[in-house]
């Protein structure tokens, strides 16, 4: 007898070119989300899927909430869309200001709004090499990323960024190099928070400055904790030694906070909760949870005041987006915002993290399991690969999990979690037995 109601009216799935996907293996056996509230999906065959990644890292207020649904309803109703190109609109600049008062280390209040994270890097990286340019330093061209850095999918991003797959198919920015990345499993295996062993290697900054000279560089991207490339936590002291390092040679430092801004780690944003300053910040998925596609870029006032000269009719910055402070966005944002700041989620994280860390560490024996890595209301468990097929193992853990009612993300053989920052108890300790049932099923 059929567990579940029979799927209805389920729509042709050929003409949707789906993004990140094996399109014909997923449309061979489709995996359809139809509704959602709270922490919790509803899958086309009415089963309930438990969310362990809050979307794409992205719901971090949990679904359906009423209040951003009520205000983008208002919203479309009273100024649907505005040009943000020589005109402007009031809630575009209420946002920025609310932004601004929780801006990254209480200085990076002038806001660049962007759609998306992709968006938001490139964003970062022209005005990184336009405020070269403005403060005579136009010789500094090249940006530096970091292996196994994931930047988005602009030619920008993809450049600085350093997942192959990413990479090997399109045509490369010039004038771009590379850091290596800090995963070393050999010395941090199994770690709860920051390793302790690994900040010598933000000295690799000096090496390139050695190698290209400090006056071609202008600037230097990395994500505080990498996580698309599944969860790489920096190394105590590696980050401020970075942060050294570039301030020394004149290189503006980039944090890409698309996936750790807005309280993921327990604090409004990693550069808080790391105690370390860089000139610009990216962000998008939590500005406006998850629900209309938006992106910011923070700057410090006096990357920002570099551009502010020249005569007074002249654009300051020639770049930006047709959708670059939508009405509509805005007012999710500031619904969003709202919502973070009556629960006090953007420092909630603190309350849960600690049994966070012990539920997914106590994974540590299931089978094939080789690492563990915890910080702030994220998880990487990574898992020895099969031979001769890397990430059919963890792909297999995945739909297990979605079939029994988690939804879980993985990159290679790397399970990554990061749920709402609503997460209770008892959803914590659902989706580590749940998972760690999946992983002694595989194979």
């Amino acid at each position: 007898m059929n567990a579940h109601p029979p799927r209805l009216n389920r729509p042709s799935l050929d003409a949707y070119w789906m993004p990140f996907t094996a399109n014909r293996q997923f449309k061979a056996a489709p995996r359809l989300l139809v509704a959602a509230e709270g922490m919790h999906y509803t899958a086309d065959d009415g089963r309930t899927v438990l969310d362990g990644t809050a979307g794409l890292w992205c719901v971090n207020a949990g679904h359906g909430r009423r209040r951003i649904a009520e205000a983008v309803e208002r919203q479309l109703s009273t100024l649907d869309y505005a040009p943000s190109f020589q005109m402007g609109h009031p809630i575009a600049f209420e946002f920025a200001e609310r932004l601004a008062d929780i801006a990254p280390a209480g200085s990076l209040d002038r806001v660049f709004f962007t759609g998306s994270g992709s968006e938001s890097v490139d964003t970062a990286l022209k005005i990184a090499l336009a405020y070269q340019r403005a403060i005579g330093q136009g010789t500094r061209t090249r940006v530096i990323g970091r292996e196994r850095g994931y930047h988005g999918v602009g030619f920008g991003g993809i450049s600085v960024g350093g997942l192959v797959n990413n990479r090997r198919m399109f045509p490369l920015l010039p004038g771009v190099d590379h850091l290596r990345h800090t995963h070393d499993l050999s010395r941090n295996a199994f770690v709860q928070g920051q390793p302790e062993h690994g900040a010598d290697l933000a000295d690799d900054l000096e090496r390139l400055v050695a190698l290209h000279g400090a006056e071609t560089i202008a600037a230097v991207i990395v994500e505080p904790v990498a996580g698309s490339t599944g969860v790489l936590v920096p190394p105590k002291g590696y980050l401020e030694r970075l942060r050294e390092i570039a301030t020394r040679h004149g290189i503006l430092l980039i944090f890409d906070e698309v996936i750790t801004g807005f309280g993921r780690l327990g604090a409004p944003f990693a550069t808080d909760y790391f105690g370390v300053t860089p000139d610009l910040v990216t962000t998008a998925k939590g500005l406006t949870n998850g629900t209309i596609p938006m992106g910011a870029v923070f700057a410090t006032r006096a990357v920002h005041d570099a551009l502010m000269h020249g005569p007074e009719g002249a654009i300051e910055l020639f770049h930006g987006y047709t959708y670059s402070g939508h009405p509509v966005a805005c007012a999710a944002g500031l619904a969003t915002l709202e919502i973070y700041e009556e629960e006090g989620l953007l420092t909630r994280t603190t309350q849960v993290q600690a049994q966070w860390h012990a539920a997914m560490h106590a994974l540590r024996d299931c089978p094939h399991v080789i690492d563990i890595r915890t910080i702030g209301l994220i998880a990487g468990i990574e898992l020895q690969s099969r031979d001769g097929a890397p990430g059919a193992r963890a792909y297999d853990v995945f739909t297990d999990c979605f079939e029994k009612g988690l939804l879980i993300r993985v990159t290679g053989d790397i399970i990554a979690l990061s749920p709402p920052l609503i997460a209770e108890a008892e959803h914590i300790d659902t989706m580590a037995s749940m998972l760690g049932d999946a992983l002694r099923r595989a194979a």
